[in-house]
């Protein structure tokens, strides 16, 4: 881990921001996968976070019983007690007594690439909601764990690091309430990221299964009613479950028709593909293609002429 001259960060940047302020820098760090580390301490002062262009956990190492919020006075800082700050957050702190405390910084890249590879969900539907002064244990553990290191020293840094890694983990997959992922993964009413894309993997994988790719056993993919499955799949694909099964089934049997010719014969294709039959095959094939499988091969797997 490497030390960032402030200087290079975005004006937006909490530490920016906190640098033209009266707090102090104790001690910081660079991070593997784009996060950062910074302890600081602050007294009688008053700080405005706008945009800041990154996500932000937070946590009380001492003292701030009389830090908050300016619009929300009710809730008070205290030992131990964390923030959540999303990339787009504003808000206005008032700083009272000596506080000491601990950032961790999340930059977009850092966030997206752990959405994709926990989730496997597009980064912008997962959104953190702000969270101003939670108990939460596993943050509290994860700053104690991290104030007895010492970030210079190449061991303590990697388990800095693994530590914050994982904490980070759980940033992501606790990234929305339920309420807010409806709204942000169907905006339009239709399947979630992570649904719908594991449903059209599963299709990839049955194709010659007709079983697999019933209704009911792609509902249960999505972990939905067959109701609300079909309604949903429609909002988002613009068809019908069994339409987007029946078009990936020919447009496999047209790649396999493609390259080998001749050589499969049209039952081994049927079966393949997931048709009942070799007749079945032809007509679908033809009412989609607009030729049969036999011309197909015969013009060289090529539109006809």
């Amino acid at each position: 881990m490497t030390p960032m001259p402030q200087s290079s960060l975005p004006a937006c940047h909490l530490s920016q921001v906190l640098g033209r302020s009266k707090a102090q820098l104790q001690r910081r760090a660079r991070l593997g996968d784009g996060l950062e580390l910074a302890v600081w301490t602050n007294q009688n002062d008053e700080v405005r976070y706008a945009q800041q262009g990154h996500h932000t956990l937070s946590v009380y190492l001492a003292g701030g019983h009389g830090s908050r919020l300016k619009l929300q006075p009710q809730a008070l800082g205290a030992p131990g007690r964390s923030c959540v700050l999303p990339v787009a957050h504003e808000s206005h702190w008032v700083v009272g007594e000596a506080v000491q405390f601990l950032h961790l910084y999340v930059s977009d890249l850092a966030w997206a690439e752990r959405v994709v590879r926990l989730l496997d969900a597009e980064p912008r539907a997962r959104t953190l909601a702000p969270q101003i002064y939670m108990q939460e244990p596993l943050y509290q553990q994860w700053a104690q764990q991290l104030q007895s290191l010492d970030w210079s020293q190449p061991g303590d840094a990697l388990r800095a690091d693994q530590l914050s890694q994982q904490v980070l983990d759980q940033l992501v997959l606790r990234s929305a309430t339920p309420h807010q992922r409806q709204a942000a993964e169907r905006p339009q009413g239709g399947l979630s990221t992570v649904a719908r894309r594991r449903v059209l993997e599963h299709v990839e994988a049955h194709l010659a299964h007709s079983r697999a790719l019933s209704l009911p056993a792609l509902a249960g993919v999505a972990c939905l009613s067959e109701y609300h499955f079909a309604r949903m799949f429609h909002q988002s694909m613009g068809c019908t479950p069994h339409a987007w099964v029946m078009q990936r089934r020919l447009a496999w049997a047209r790649q396999a028709l493609a390259a080998a010719g001749q050589a499969t014969t049209l039952q081994a294709l049927a079966m393949d593909s997931g048709f009942s039959s070799a007749s079945h095959l032809v007509r679908c094939f033809k009412a989609h293609w607009g030729v049969t499988p036999a011309q197909f091969v015969r013009w060289g797997g090529g539109a006809p002429p």
